[in-house]
């Protein structure tokens, strides 16, 4: 007795029929088409077993309907590109969508490479220094005026010198008596410890923290041995060539603030006026 052959679905006999495997069982040929053929973008029929199904996510076509929604040219076996619900050939598509280089105006076509800044772009080859000429790639680059430079001419044609080192300034920079510095080059000329952004002075035109500048050349205040810096409205009392902090100008017996009052001197010590009758 000879073993049954019939459709999955219909369970009509497929002997002498078409028929296609379907996850291991057989469908005839109408059950499979109305369960599983993809319907046509174009036409909207059905794509038979005896048609060829082009996909593109999720979207199915006839291999005779698969053309550019624009200019209707055949897209099988060429490249094309997808905007919203349209499939574009690249002439079309460049046409109507692609962004233009910035240099020599031409479409950028899709899946070629391009480079982009601040919303323009150019074709890689067209991406190149101004100076040199040489293309930029993934290398750094500096604009400037409109125009972009790879480093080393952007350094050779606009960049500052620091005045320390010689070498150029490519980014940040101090600007100290009008002349340009590195951040790691303006130190100060006793300990050699970066300035930028700490308080600093300068003496004969050099540049010293207030640390250095204080132990090299502030006076020494009487009453405490400490610098008087003077600086940043520091107020100090100054008598024959001695000087005192406001805050250490006192009494030397009773501690009181002799700041705008009369006193007395004994030797190195003053005194207030009370203290002081007793001389």
């Amino acid at each position: 007795m000879t073993e049954r052959f019939d459709c999955h679905h219909c369970e009509n006999s497929l002997f002498g029929r078409k028929y296609v495997l379907r996850e291991e069982q057989p469908y005839c040929v109408g059950c499979f088409e109305a369960l599983f053929a993809s319907t046509c973008e174009e036409c909207g029929k059905l794509i038979g077993c005896d048609c060829k199904d082009l996909s593109y996510k999720d979207r199915h076509w006839h291999e005779a309907c698969f053309h550019c929604s624009r200019c209707r040219s055949s897209l099988v076996d060429k490249p094309f590109a997808a905007k919203e619900d349209q499939v574009l050939c690249t002439d079309c598509y460049s046409q109507e969508y692609s962004s233009r280089c910035q240099e020599c105006r031409k479409a950028i076509m899709p899946g070629t490479r391009k480079m982009e800044y601040k919303g323009s772009s150019w074709h890689e080859t067209c991406f190149t220094c101004h100076r040199c000429q040489q293309p930029i790639g993934t290398k750094s680059f500096i604009p400037k005026d409109g125009q972009n430079f790879c480093v080393p001419c952007y350094e050779k044609q606009h960049a500052l010198q620091c005045i320390q080192c010689k070498k150029p300034i490519t980014s940040g920079g101090v600007t100290y008596r009008e002349q340009p510095w590195h951040r790691e080059c303006f130190v100060c000329t006793a300990c050699k410890k970066p300035l930028s952004g700490q308080r600093f002075t300068s003496r004969d035109e050099f540049a010293y923290c207030l640390g250095c500048f204080c132990d090299l050349y502030a006076k020494k205040c009487t009453g405490c041995a400490n610098p008087i810096s003077g600086l940043g409205g520091t107020k100090y009392i100054s008598f024959e060539e001695r000087q005192w902090h406001n805050d250490c100008f006192n009494c030397k017996k009773c501690s009181l603030s002799l700041v705008g009052r009369g006193f007395v001197t004994e030797r190195d010590d003053i005194l207030c006026p009370d203290c002081g009758k007793d001389i």
